[in-house]
C-alpha cells in the first residue's frame, strides 16, 4: 500500500506547488503520531516544520530543525519493550525527521509503522493487514490537501 500512497504523491509531481505538498503531507503524518514521542525536543522540531507549513517559521528554522529531528532520531535509546510497543517512539521520531527533511514518503511509512507498533507491537508489524487503515488514512489526508 505504500506504493499507493507514493503514486497518489506523485501524481503532483509536475505541481508547482509539489515541494509544498510533499511538507504538509509528511506534516499531516507526523502530527498523526505526536502523541507518541518521548523527547520534547522532537516535538518543538514537529512544532518548527507545522509552523513552516502555515507559512509561520523560514527556510532556516526549517532546515536547523530538520538538523536537530535527525540528530535526535539517530540517537534514540529504542525500545526496552519485550512486546515491541516502545518501537513506535523510535518510529515517530524517524517520522518527524522524515518529514522536516522533505520526505514525505518515508515519514508516512515511519508513522505507520509508529502507529501499528503502538497498537499491537512486534506481531502487528509482520501483518501487512495491520497497515490498511493508516494508509487509507494517508490516503485521504493527501486528498484532503491537493482539493
Amino acid at each position: 500500500m505504500t506504493d499507493t500512497v507514493s503514486s497518489a504523491l506523485l501524481a503532483h509531481e509536475s505541481s508547482a506547488r509539489y515541494e509544498e505538498l510533499k511538507l504538509a503531507f509528511a506534516c499531516e503524518c507526523a502530527e498523526r503520531v505526536r502523541h507518541l514521542l518521548e523527547d520534547e525536543r522532537v516535538t518543538r522540531c514537529l512544532d518548527v516544520l507545522k509552523a513552516y507549513v502555515k507559512g509561520e517559521a523560514d527556510r532556516a528554522a526549517l532546515d536547523q530543525a530538520a538538523a536537530e529531528a535527525a540528530t535526535l532520531a539517530n540517537g534514540h535509546q529504542g525500545s526496552r519493550s519485550l512486546d515491541g510497543v516502545g518501537h513506535a517512539a523510535v518510529s515517530a521520531s524517524y517520522a518527524v525527521a522524515n518529514a522536516l527533511g522533505g520526505r514525505a514518503i518515508q515519514a508516512a511509512d515511519y508513522a505507520a509503522y509508529a502507529v501499528v507498533y503502538a497498537e499491537g507491537g512486534y506481531g502487528a508489524v509482520c501483518d501487512p493487514e495491520s497497515f490498511v487503515a493508516e494508509r487509507k488514512w494517508q490516503l485521504a489526508a493527501l486528498e484532503r490537501l491537493v482539493h
